[in-house]
């Protein structure tokens, strides 16, 4: 990819790429810290997400074992609550946490959490930003044809705003995961609570890590569109 030998490309990527880095590093180690401590109810993932589930009066959404490492996730078309296996069979903190923050998006759609409609709705348009704008832009980039890279630029801007709503999702699925887990009493003490936030808080800097260099790619682009800064020949 022609970006590659941009020397300004690289000012607006590394950083991002070092906070992806250090963001998933974080996720990984507590996540792995916290699935060796148990939780007293001995409940895994799968029954804590039923539990909170059943609390908020949701009965039409089914909670499956998916494959791969931290590939939890809620399908808001299947209704479908999807948990890695060491979160639906283990009963440890990290397990609780995950399910609960995923049993979070249910709630959230169950509730029309306006948010999560929005970013439910954006996601025709991303892969469409991600790809085609991507390619547009760079070979706008390739060719000096600032009008082509502006069409990527716009087409991209679709995942920055995906990537910006994406943050209050994530923020309040977790906000209600560790509200809810203690009333509950899915946790029943200040160190479960404080591994069950910190597994999540981790994770919650994989999103902004995402935000950012999102957003770093557009004003990139948007710089050598000579939109911002001034023309880049």
């Amino acid at each position: 990819m022609p970006l590659i030998f941009d020397p300004l490309y690289f000012l607006f990527a590394i950083p991002p790429l070092l906070l992806s880095m250090w963001a998933s590093w974080q996720t990984k180690r507590a996540f792995k810290k916290y699935s060796r401590v148990g939780n007293a109810n001995r409940l895994t993932g799968a029954q804590a997400a039923k539990v909170l589930l059943d609390r908020a009066g949701i009965h039409d959404v089914s909670i499956v074992e998916t494959q791969g490492f931290l590939s939890d996730h809620y399908h808001p078309g299947k209704k479908q609550l999807a948990l890695s296996p060491d979160v639906y069979r283990q009963p440890s903190i990290s397990a609780i946490g995950v399910a609960c923050h995923e049993a979070g998006h249910a709630i959230q759609h169950a509730t029309n959490y306006a948010p999560l409609g929005v970013r439910s709705a954006l996601v025709p348009t991303v892969g469409i930003g991600s790809n085609l704008g991507i390619w547009i832009a760079t070979f706008g980039i390739f060719f000096s044809a600032e009008p082509m890279i502006l069409i990527g630029a716009l087409l991209f801007s679709a995942v920055v705003l995906f990537q910006l709503i994406t943050l209050p999702v994530e923020f309040d699925a977790s906000n209600r995961a560790k509200k809810l887990a203690f009333e509950h009493g899915l946790v029943v003490n200040d160190s479960e609570r404080q591994g069950m936030a910190k597994v999540l808080n981790a994770a919650a800097m994989t999103y902004v890590a995402a935000a950012v260099s999102s957003i770093l790619t557009l004003l990139y682009f948007l710089m050598r569109a000579g939109v911002l800064g001034g023309r880049n020949d």
